[in-house]
């Protein structure tokens, strides 16, 4: 191992780097203030293939002057010793090229460079001292934290050991100090705020990956595979393929999705939104859910398995997986996130914590998603598992709280909505789901007044300080028109202060007020004409739409419009637009002019923009029952079907 630059005590492993067929290691020298490059010309690109090997694969390994020796490594699926062919190139260049030529081959995707910190058991980001050949890591984590730590993590030490391993491993990552490095030197161009600064040391630690890259690479997939490689390589395991990770099954277009309980349309009083702490990712700390554990091979495993699945998750091995995800996920939830609401802190730590603990649920809440399709992660045995016990998980809590007396009126992937429950109640499902589910149920929102409509993922609530609280609603889609919008905002505002039923029925009067007033105002034309306009993003590119498509959606129409009259627009371009009354364009029938074509309020079509508010308003309206003092007997759904 040859260095530039002298020995000094504490260095930083900024990046590492292929060098012709060396490997250059960048670290930062904190007493110096500068870059200390180490290169290593020993360690040579590897690729493994099984041993012992066939005439076929001595042949090739002759042709390509590769060098073989074995080596013993853990089997990830039978968790046995198997011997391994290593079989050494001279350039890195050619790995992809020469492994390809071999029918089983192992771990020939992963960088040369990369391959080098995963072997030697280096951290990116970390300190280090040199001593002798050998890096040492350097540990700075404080004796009271170390107490602390210890003290709230006492039972997962006792119950899972391997998470407590993974825990502490984070832990001591994350209270390494950051170095104060102009970011030039770290390759890091313009101006840094310092969270991102913070946030860029925290990523790099946690998924191993060079600084440079933890500042530029958004790929949380990359993340991921980075810190299964390190799991795997620091502990010994062969590193399976993405067909074996597949376990020979093909990948599927997607794979059954999460519960969504039909909610009981109406308007509640004191809702109570309980909400899974990290669904899937304490499924899989809690279920034992990884690649390995799915469908093992055991016996006595096979009846491990909950009734709508048809994969059984292994009771003998604790998945590396889960350990990982397990760790990420108590690490946030029982240490970050409580410190950055600890009064006791200072604001800057609280703001810090809050920060990482944000980072850590992006991390976390990803780790379904990456077992679908993105390959060298992607196990559909998997990916079904994982959304197979969130389904489970929440309609077991649903009819738990059901059996109990309790209302659950809206149940959505991971949160249940409770119509008026006591504090007692909350508790005891909270604390039966984590006895009987081992999943973390914790209170995520309080509304003083709920308002379910028929339809999935659509509701508005009023929070106890009368915050309007909105979800999917079709009246406030980013596209809708600012007119639409401030009818539907000033609607809501009357509920904002509703404490009763008495408070809510005259409440209903005034939104049917303003509703009636809206209607008259469009039918008589009694607004600005920006205020009706649409806002929507093309996704497809305008001027193939209208050589494919014989009738022409309405963004598109804008489009060929704003083409026409000299105007580039593209794919993903976004395009304003009035609805105005149907006129003929080119043989074919429009219905919209671009908002700086619309010569005025006569051309807008009033009976297109009364049926838009009226569908919009009514999916809040119909179970809110709100009746108009003009027309009694009549919902607001009522009078909005009439054609006056």
């Amino acid at each position: 191992m040859a260095r530039e630059g002298k020995k000094l005590d504490i260095w930083y492993l900024i990046n590492a780097e292929t060098d012709r067929s060396m490997v250059k290691l960048r670290f930062y020298d904190v007493s110096a203030e500068e870059i200390i490059e180490v290169r290593d010309s020993k360690y040579k690109p590897y690729f493994l293939i099984p041993y012992p090997l066939s005439e076929k694969d001595e042949y090739t390994v002759d042709r390509i002057l590769g060098k073989v020796s074995t080596i013993e490594k853990q089997d990830l699926f039978t968790d046995k010793m198997k011997t391994i062919a290593k079989v050494e190139i001279k350039t890195p260049d050619h790995i992809k090229k020469f492994s390809k030529m071999f029918e089983n081959v192992w771990e020939n995707e992963i960088e040369f460079s990369r391959g080098y910190v995963y072997d030697y058991g280096l951290v990116f980001g970390s300190q280090y001292v040199l001593q002798g050949n050998h890096f040492r890591a350097v540990s700075n984590v404080p004796e009271k934290e170390k107490k602390k730590f210890d003290r709230v993590f006492a039972e997962v030490k006792k119950a899972d050991p391997l998470k407590y391993v993974q825990l502490k491993e984070f832990f001591g990552l994350c209270y390494q100090p950051i170095p104060q490095i102009n970011p030039e030197i770290l390759g890091i161009h313009g101006e840094i705020d310092p969270k991102r600064y913070y946030l860029t040391f925290m990523l790099s630690r946690i998924a191993n990956l060079p600084v440079p890259e933890a500042y530029s690479n958004r790929r949380v997939s990359e993340w991921i595979k980075s810190m299964i490689y390190t799991y795997l390589r620091r502990n010994n395991f062969l590193i399976p393929t993405s067909k074996e990770l597949r376990k020979g099954e093909k990948l599927k277009e997607s794979v059954p999705g999460a519960l969504t309980i039909t909610p009981k349309s109406g308007i509640y009083f004191n809702t109570v939104v309980t909400d899974f702490e990290s669904l899937y990712p304490s499924c899989i700390d809690s279920y034992n859910l990884s690649y390995e554990t799915v469908d093992c091979k055991h016996e006595e495993c096979r009846d491990r398995r909950i009734s709508e699945l048809d994969h059984h998750v292994c009771v003998r091995r604790r998945g590396f997986y889960s350990v990982i995800i397990g760790a990420l996920k108590d690490l946030r939830i029982h240490w970050f996130k409580p410190l950055s609401k600890n009064p006791s802190t200072s604001k800057h730590e609280r703001l810090l914590a809050e920060a990482l603990a944000k980072l850590l649920k992006l991390i976390s809440v990803s780790s379904y998603g990456v077992t679908v399709r993105i390959h060298g992660l992607a196990s559909t045995p998997l990916a079904e598992s994982i959304t197979g016990y969130g389904r489970y998980a929440l309609q077991t809590a649903w009819n738990m709280a059901k059996e109990h007396g309790l209302h659950p009126t809206y149940g959505d992937t991971d949160s249940i909505f409770l119509d008026n429950p006591s504090e007692e109640e909350v508790k005891w499902l909270v604390r039966t789901v984590k006895e009987k589910l081992r999943l973390d149920l914790a209170v995520e929102k309080e509304y003083s007044l709920c308002v379910l409509s028929e339809a999935k993922k659509a509701y508005f609530g009023i929070l106890k300080d009368g915050t309007p609280d909105i979800k999917g609603l079709t009246v406030i889609k980013s596209n809708s028109p600012e007119f639409f919008l401030r009818v539907f905002r000033n609607c809501v505002k009357e509920l904002s202060h509703v404490k009763n039923l008495e408070e809510y029925e005259l409440a209903k009067k005034r939104i049917a007020a303003i509703a009636q007033k809206a209607i008259k105002d469009l039918r008589q034309r009694r607004i600005e004409l920006k205020d009706l306009e649409y806002s929507v993003q093309l996704y497809f590119d305008p001027k193939q739409k209208v050589r494919l498509e014989e009738a022409l959606h309405q963004p598109y129409q804008c489009a060929v419009q704003l083409i026409d009259a000299g105007v580039d627009v593209s794919k993903r371009d976004t395009v304003l637009f009035i609805k105005v009354n149907p006129f003929n364009y080119k043989d074919k029938k429009f219905t919209v002019k671009p908002t700086a074509h619309v010569k005025g309020l006569s051309e807008v079509n009033v009976k297109d923009y009364v049926r838009n508010l009226r569908t919009a308003l009514g999916q809040t309206f119909n179970p809110m029952n709100i009746e108009f003092e003009i027309r009694k007997d009549k919902k607001i759904s009522d009078w909005f079907g009439t054609n006056r």
